[in-house]
């Protein structure tokens, strides 16, 4: 069924500001403090890309352990493959979002939800740093003579720079969606090493690149979107 397609799509939606908040308000925030205390910060010069990764490698650290329970759920609940309650039919392992959180605490304990948070870690903290680069990068050079990037601007640096960063990011997100659904019935990896270690010897290096195309076709208009929103709300409220 079409419905198929929008499977543990309820929690993203309801947490997405949340963690765009967390993302945006943390780069914001570190990258004021660092601009702040090297004394650099000039007007008409170009930004100080060594701030930029830095405040976006702290906004992907800080926002992996909000997004990691949430994920974890999105995730067990877009893997189920039974269909909804029938007639003779077992039903779904999970009903819902809470009932998917209630069970993992119950038979996985509290660290549960938090199973594949380093390998979410490790994929965030240095791709948030390489997607607000490629965005002040690209910002930077295509409005170099104006005061302000333009709304089409934000469109095309916002899109690339979602697409650097799920290139970046795709290997690390194959190894964390593996170790969420691990766990479900029996434990098949040790730890972030050995599923890395493992899926590669059964399946080969290509595995870690397992998505990218869709990722990055995904990636383009959210991002532009997102990028596009942020700079328009920020000048709204300023």
């Amino acid at each position: 069924m079409v419905l198929g397609f929008f499977k543990g799509m309820s929690f993203p939606i309801s947490s997405v500001a949340v963690v765009n908040s967390v993302i945006f308000g943390t780069y914001s925030n570190s990258l004021l403090l660092l601009s702040s205390m090297s004394h650099q910060e000039r007007k008409g010069q170009p930004p100080n890309y060594g701030h930029i990764f830095v405040a976006g490698s702290i906004s992907g650290f800080v926002q992996a352990y909000c997004l990691a329970p949430f994920d974890l759920i999105k995730v067990r609940l877009q893997n189920q493959t039974e269909p909804r309650s029938r007639p003779g039919v077992a039903p779904p392992r999970y009903s819902g979002p809470l009932h998917c959180a209630r069970t993992i605490l119950r038979e996985e304990g509290p660290c549960g939800l938090f199973r594949g948070a380093w390998a979410l870690v490790l994929r965030d903290t240095p791709t948030m740093g390489l997607y607000f680069l490629t965005y002040e990068g690209l910002s930077w050079w295509l409005t170099s003579d104006s005061k302000e990037p333009g709304s089409a601007t934000m469109l095309v640096a916002g899109g690339f720079a979602g697409i650097m960063s799920w290139t970046a990011a795709t290997p690390l997100d194959v190894v964390k969606s593996r170790m969420q659904m691990d766990g479900l019935k029996q434990r098949e990896y040790r730890g972030l090493l050995d599923c890395i270690v493992s899926s590669a010897r059964q399946e080969g290096p290509c595995v870690f690149f397992r998505g990218l195309t869709l990722n990055s076709v995904r990636a383009f208009p959210v991002n532009a979107v997102t990028f596009f929103s942020y700079e328009h709300l920020l000048r709204f409220l300023s």
